[in-house]
C-alpha cells in the first residue's frame, strides 16, 4: 500500500470535526483540541485508523471476500460510484465489490433471503425488457409499468443487485448517518470500516477512521485510499489464482508424461 502523509490529510480538511456541542463523548480520544467551538481531530489518529482499515480491506480482497461501500450522503454518492467503478475497471472480472448510494437496503444483512428476492425481480424485469418476443405478448401500458418498476428497483438496489450472499465487510461513509447499516452489521457480525466524525460513536465500528465526513476533499481522499487497498488485494488474489492454476497444469502434464513413459516401458517389455 502507498504511504499516506499527515500533510495530505491536513490539505484534504480531514481534521475539522463538528461543533463542540454536537460531539460524542466516546470520540474524545480522537480529538486534538477545540478551536472556535469546533473540535479538531488528531490527524495522527486518522492516519493510524486509515492504515489499519486499509490493511483489513486489502486482506478481505486478497481472500476473495465481498465488500459493500455505503455512502448515501450527497457529498459521497458520486465519489463512491466512481471509486467502485475504478475498482471494477482495474479487474475486468471483478464481482466482489458493490455500493449503496441511495439509502441503506434494510435487511441486506439481517434478512438477505427476502431482500435478494427484489434483486431477482429486478434481473427478471430487465431481462424481459430486452426480449422483443416477450414484449410482443404484452400491451404498451404493461411494458411501461415494467419500465417504471425496474427504474424504481434500479435506484434502490442497482449497486448491490448482483450480490449473491451476505457481504464479508462494509465500508461506511458517516457511521452516524448510516446508523441502520451499523446496527445490522453488529447484529450479524459483519466487520465494519467507517469514516467516523466527532459526533459519532467509534466503539461500534471495528475499524474506525476518525475524520471529517462532510468535506468532499476528506471523503475523496479516504475512499480513494481504501479502494487502492482493495485493488491491491484483488491483484494479489488473482496472481495467487494464476499461480495455483499453473501448478495444476504442470502437475497434470507431469502425470501425463509419467503415464506415457510407463506405457512405452510396458510396450518394450512385451516386444
Amino acid at each position: 500500500m502507498r504511504l499516506i502523509t499527515l500533510e495530505e490529510l491536513l490539505e484534504a480538511g480531514c481534521h475539522f470535526g463538528h461543533q463542540v456541542t454536537r460531539s460524542n463523548p466516546k470520540a474524545r480520544d480522537f480529538i486534538f483540541e477545540a478551536r472556535d467551538n469546533i473540535h479538531i481531530i488528531d490527524l495522527a489518529k486518522t492516519k493510524e485508523g486509515l492504515e489499519e482499515a486499509a490493511a483489513f480491506i486489502k486482506d478481505v480482497a486478497a481472500k476473495n471476500g465481498t465488500l459493500v461501500v455505503v455512502g448515501t450522503k450527497r457529498q459521497a454518492r458520486t465519489i463512491v460510484e466512481e471509486e467502485v467503478k475504478r475498482a471494477r475497471l482495474a479487474n475486468p472480472s471483478e464481482e466482489n465489490i458493490f455500493y449503496i448510494t441511495n439509502r441503506w437496503v434494510g435487511g441486506l444483512l439481517t434478512n438477505f433471503g427476502e431482500v435478494s428476492k427484489n434483486f431477482k425481480k429486478l434481473h427478471d424485469l430487465l431481462t424481459d425488457l430486452q426480449d422483443d418476443e416477450v414484449k410482443a405478448r404484452y400491451t404498451k401500458k404493461e411494458i411501461g409499468g415494467w419500465q417504471k418498476e425496474s427504474q424504481k428497483l434500479e435506484n434502490l438496489y442497482g449497486g448491490v443487485a448482483k450480490i449473491t450472499k451476505k457481504p464479508d465487510a462494509l465500508f461506511i461513509i458517516d457511521s452516524h448517518l448510516e446508523n441502520l447499516a451499523v446496527r445490522e452489521a453488529l447484529a450479524t457480525g459483519v466487520p465494519t470500516v467507517a469514516l467516523v466524525d466527532t459526533n459519532a460513536d467509534p466503539s461500534v465500528i471495528d475499524y474506525p477512521i476518525p475524520a471529517n465526513d462532510d468535506a468532499v476533499g476528506s471523503i475523496k481522499l479516504i475512499i480513494n485510499f481504501i479502494i487502492d487497498a482493495w485493488i491491491e488485494g484483488r491483484g494479489e488474489a488473482i496472481k495467487q489464482k494464476e499461480i495455483s492454476e499453473k501448478k495444476e497444469v504442470e502437475k497434470v502434464t507431469k502425470e501425463e508424461k509419467k503415464a506415457l513413459k510407463k506405457a512405452k516401458t510396458a510396450t518394450k517389455k512385451k516386444k
